[in-house]
């Protein structure tokens, strides 16, 4: 006889919850990583203006582009606090889909460890069965010698 679990299909469930906590995880993650590689790119613009307006500084700029490239810092500096806004929000998102991805594990470690306890139980009992057929078949053979031996 073959082992067969009740509530397969529950631990069937749990895994695939879990499988699909691990690709929201995945997305988070990936999302997080894009909006961090957004906010890196925004600072070295920034950072290559900057040196930009210190040349020309130093040359002979016209006011007039100083004031032009001075408002297109202020609009990158705008820029930052979105995106630094945006991946503190991711960051949180990842966080939250690491903790349901955790639940989820530790839901279906519950149901596997049930179904491992009830193969054991299964397989004890098939043990059981198996040795006192054995027994029986011992008995009866007894049985029979000695109604030969008289």
């Amino acid at each position: 006889m073959k082992f067969r679990y009740h509530f397969q299909k529950v631990c069937d469930l749990k895994s695939n919850e879990k499988t699909q906590a691990e690709w929201m995880l995945s997305t988070a993650i990936g999302k997080l990583q894009t909006e961090e590689e957004h906010l890196l790119q925004l600072l070295n613009d920034k950072n290559e203006l900057i040196q930009v307006i210190q040349t020309a500084t130093e040359s002979t700029a016209s006011v007039s582009s100083l004031q032009e490239m001075q408002r297109y810092v202020h609009h990158l500096d705008e820029c930052i606090s979105r995106k630094n806004t945006d991946v503190k929000h991711a960051q949180v998102n990842v966080e939250r889909n690491k903790t349901f991805l955790n639940g989820k594990m530790v839901d279906e470690k519950v149901w596997l460890e049930a179904r491992d306890k009830a193969k054991i139980k299964f397989q004890q009992e098939m043990l059981l069965r198996e040795q006192n057929d054995l027994d029986e078949m011992a008995t009866v053979r007894f049985a029979a010698k000695a109604g030969r031996a008289m």
